[in-house]
């Protein structure tokens, strides 16, 4: 990770603590739905809104580089550097966790559980596609013009997601008059099977990743932005309202929940995280003494190790309670079992980060499981 305005190795601390809390919210996420088997319940429906649109954020802000000019080495270089750090990895780990037969039917749109890093890089490469006509010329109109082409993008994705299975049933349906429908079974499979290699279903989350790239370079705008109390109290307010509105089959309603409660989620713990970590109120949780100190260097650590987690966490993930599920569930008090989901995902990232550091000994290891230098 590098600062903003030089190229000197440095940490971040909002970020990585940030990057540390999404984290932890990833696994809460997967122990919910792959452990308990509901993926709605202990207010995970409301987390779902900002989870992973402040992990693209994220990956957004620190890709952009101030004066950045992709040329066709610079792009080259930096798509082989993510590939060696995110592809490689996620595919050793697909293969330890599904080995063959199975694993080479794991390459749909979800790669296994494994999408994350996959969409990851293909936003590295939309990225730079989009400003590769403009490498020479930036201004205000071609960030208007790649806006309209990513929410062109982020729609699609999302429109597709929503009516695969009906586009299926349009294709695999016989009809009197469409005298080619064997053919148009295998084109729409063959679409389909390629669409699924690109994850682009996901594609609807390159939004967040876009507008990540634009806070870092209108940043002191930005910045003005979520240090406004009053406007971060009705940005609350508005997600909250946002939050509330159940589910329906109306597409722009569905992508307006998704993309505006997104955006607010977001920039809702954006604003909270750089509060906490650099204004007055960090003096409370810096100083050693404070008892605040180690929950704060633990959402740091586990920021600067997202990877690691995010490769190791499918092997710790407690799936054998999901048979009790029911029992579990009706044993455990609603008030207690947001806490209860809480203390088995940090459970799971402990044992990941325990497991990453012995790995890590290994450089060798380290270097071809999670890309480290």
């Amino acid at each position: 990770m590098q600062s903003f305005g030089n190229k000197m190795s440095k940490r971040i601390g909002y970020i990585d603590a940030m990057r540390g809390f999404t984290m932890i919210l990833v696994v809460y996420s997967h122990v919910c739905n792959f452990c308990l088997g509901d993926r709605s319940m202990a207010f995970n429906d409301v987390l779902f809104l900002f989870r992973l649109p402040c992990f693209f954020f994220i990956s957004g802000w620190l890709f952009y580089g101030v004066g950045r000019e992709w040329t066709r080495k610079e792009v080259s270089v930096v798509v082989k550097k993510k590939f060696m750090v995110q592809i490689v990895p996620t595919l050793i780990f697909l293969f330890l966790l599904s080995p063959p037969p199975a694993y080479f039917h794991q390459f749909g749109a979800f790669k296994g559980g494994y999408w994350f890093t996959f969409a990851l890089f293909y936003f590295f490469v939309i990225y730079m596609l989009m400003s590769w006509p403009f490498r020479h010329r930036q201004c205000r109109r071609s960030d208007i013009i790649m806006l309209l082409l990513t929410l062109a993008i982020s729609m699609s994705a999302y429109w597709y997601d929503i009516n695969y299975h009906r586009l299926q049933l349009s294709f695999a349906t016989p009809h009197s008059q469409r005298e080619n429908y064997h053919l148009s079974i295998f084109t729409f499979q063959l679409v389909a099977d390629i669409l699924g290699l690109l994850s682009f279903i996901t594609w609807r989350y390159y939004l967040f990743f876009f507008l990540g790239t634009l806070a870092r370079k209108y940043f002191p705008q930005f910045l003005k932005l979520v240090a406004n109390g009053k406007l971060m109290t009705v940005v609350v307010i508005c997600f909250l309202a946002i939050s509330q509105i159940p589910q329906s089959d109306i597409f722009l309603r569905e992508y307006f929940k998704f993309s505006i409660g997104g955006i607010l989620g977001m920039t809702m713990i954006f604003a909270l995280f750089r509060y906490l970590y650099t204004s007055s109120f960090s003096s409370i949780i810096h100083p050693t003494s404070s008892i605040l100190h180690l929950p704060s260097s633990i959402l740091k650590f586990v920021g600067q190790r997202t990877l690691d987690i995010y490769l190791l966490h499918y092997f710790f993930l407690p799936e054998f309670l999901r048979p009790h599920a029911t029992q579990l569930l009706t044993a455990i008090p609603s008030p207690l079992l947001p806490f209860v989901i809480l203390l088995a995902a940090l459970l799971v990232v402990a044992l990941c980060l325990a497991t990453s550091s012995l790995l890590r000994l290994s450089p060798f290891l380290g270097r071809c499981l999670f890309g480290a230098k």
